[in-house]
């Protein structure tokens, strides 16, 4: 019986993946060896950024703990951060990033990495510069979240589409492909550091004439752990948008 041979990488492309985490060390191990999984299916050269927030659940000790497992070519030198806002946490992680694609995504198992492939074949077949995971369009969709959750991501989406007109169908996702000077340049250009980070590269992009292609995905509510949405994000989020409609 033939051997079964290893795939090798197709080409000179690297993708270095943002994990932001904050008391994560449940769901760490197993985004991990997820994202390893479909990486090595696929061939594509890789590797895990970990930009972890202080976590005092001991996030940062898994995180370590699994760099000597897959060794640090894989999982890159973890960062201890304090504080950190969403946008700042990717500025953060980027700096030791030395793929030329950028990946960002949840640690919490909300993003799957199986869509990954999907991504970087969707980059490739136009030359996308950016590529977004989205919920609202083809067979995307929203699993495990109640009436309430959903009813205030699908009014912001609304909101936004109505206000701001970008061009995208899931503006507040956070499950995207970034050409790295694409990302550089947006995030150059960006003011926001909380979630309304993720609403403000896209709109920004559209200003600068990037291009976006999408991605239907499945966004399944996380296994571990609590969510991090409450008032004082809605709140921002509001702030933010009115500030993002009356500057663009």
């Amino acid at each position: 019986m033939a051997s079964q041979k290893m795939k090798t990488p197709k080409d000179s492309d690297k993708y270095s993946v943002l994990l932001p985490t904050y008391n994560e060390r449940e769901n760490l191990p197993l985004i991990v060896w997820l994202l390893v999984k479909y990486f090595s299916e696929s061939g594509n050269k890789y590797e895990i950024i970990i930009i972890d927030d202080g976590s005092p659940d001991g996030t940062q000790d898994i995180a370590e703990h699994l760099q000597k497992i897959y060794g640090s070519d894989i999982i890159m030198d973890t960062i201890l951060s304090a504080s950190l806002l969403l946008g700042t946490a990717y500025i953060h992680g980027m700096q030791h990033a030395s793929g030329n694609f950028i990946i960002i995504m949840d640690a919490d198992l909300s993003h799957h990495p199986k869509f990954i492939p999907q991504f970087i074949r969707k980059q490739k077949e136009s030359g996308y510069d950016i590529v977004s995971g989205t919920r609202y369009s083809g067979i995307g969709g929203v699993y495990g979240w109640d009436l309430r959750r959903k009813l205030i991501s699908r009014g912001a989406n609304f909101i936004t589409q109505v206000l701001l007109r970008p061009g995208t169908s899931d503006l507040t996702g956070s499950f995207r492909l970034y050409k790295k000077e694409v990302l550089q340049k947006l995030i150059e250009k960006c003011v926001s550091k909380g979630y309304v980070f993720q609403m403000e590269m896209i709109v920004r992009a559209k200003q600068l004439g990037y291009s976006v292609g999408e991605v239907p995905i499945s966004f399944v509510d996380r296994v571990y752990g609590e969510s991090k949405l409450g008032g004082n994000e809605i709140v921002s989020f509001l702030k933010g948008l009115m500030t993002l409609f009356a500057t663009t």
